[in-house]
């Protein structure tokens, strides 16, 4: 018994732990509010103006902070948009991370964004199924048609595990490789101060994707437990 608690701790603490790290890191560095000389914003319209793609718009939302491929469009949250501090900046950079992979044509960032147009209603036609196999069974009394829905069903929810893997090296690649030299070169950063900050904030931020791939895994595997045929 206490061993089901052990894992049942370590499991929530994988699945939520990464998340409320990064709250608490983001909450730390996002004061002062009026660090720096510019903006998230203004960083962003800087960053891209300087790599050739003052085609791509910066703009406010309240859906969170993404790039948007179909629109060219770097979109951040008000405390980024409009901020002055380490977070904000960071964030931006992070954001214009991607938008630099969508311009060179960043293979981890083209598969995902083909799977994502690929497995975003096989994953709801998935979880249709899954509710349905039962009700096929018991209504038609064919195991097999059960059985197909059922296995149509776990494909398509795994394809929901596929996309967050190839996530993760999509956002540790605009992190690492585009966002922390963008922040060098910038000009705005404290160069004694700042880069251990901002490479904590990127590494906070990749450990949500990192969450999100275990809740896939487990909800897959949770499906898998629940059609598994009794002995």
């Amino acid at each position: 018994m206490m061993i089901w608690v052990l894992v049942m701790l370590l499991l929530l603490g994988a699945l939520y732990g990464p998340g409320l790290w990064v709250q608490r890191v983001m909450r730390r560095y996002a004061e002062p509010a009026d660090r720096y000389a510019v903006s998230g914003g203004r960083l962003a319209r800087e960053l891209l103006d300087g790599c050739g793609l003052s085609r791509v718009r910066v703009e406010r939302t309240q859906q969170g902070d993404h790039y948007d491929p179909a629109a060219a469009a770097v979109r951040l949250s008000p405390e980024h948009y409009d901020r002055r501090s380490l977070a904000a900046l960071t964030v931006a950079a992070h954001e214009v991370g991607h938008a630099l992979q969508h311009a060179s044509g960043y293979a981890p960032f083209v598969w995902r964004q083909r799977l994502v147009r690929a497995t975003g209603r096989a994953q709801q036609l998935g979880a249709i199924l899954l509710l349905a196999a039962p009700v096929v069974a018991g209504v038609l009394r064919v195991p097999g048609v059960a059985l197909l829905f059922a296995v149509g069903g776990l494909l398509s929810l795994g394809s929901g595990v596929v996309v967050h893997l190839v996530t993760l090296p999509t956002e540790v690649d605009a992190s690492f490789r585009r966002a922390l030299p963008l922040l060098h070169r910038s000009g705005y950063l404290y160069p004694d101060v700042d880069p251990p900050h901002a490479r904590r904030i990127l590494s906070a931020a990749a450990l949500t994707y990192v969450a999100q791939s275990l809740a896939s895994l487990l909800n897959f595997w949770t499906w898998l437990r629940v059609l598994r045929p009794g002995p």
